[in-house]
């Protein structure tokens, strides 16, 4: 378990930040994608 004393150290996640911050923020992305083209896709459906 990590503890961290600044907000800068939470963001710097004890030097891996360069692999943390970009995986969430994919993880992030695919997910509201995935949202997108389902809703997309059922207003498609519903007007068809």
């Amino acid at each position: 378990m990590m503890h961290w004393n600044s907000v800068s150290d939470f963001f710097a996640m004890g030097g891996y930040a360069i692999y943390v911050w970009p995986s969430f923020g994919l993880t992030l992305g695919a997910m509201v994608l995935e949202v997108w083209l389902l809703r997309r896709r059922a207003n498609k459906a519903d007007v068809a």
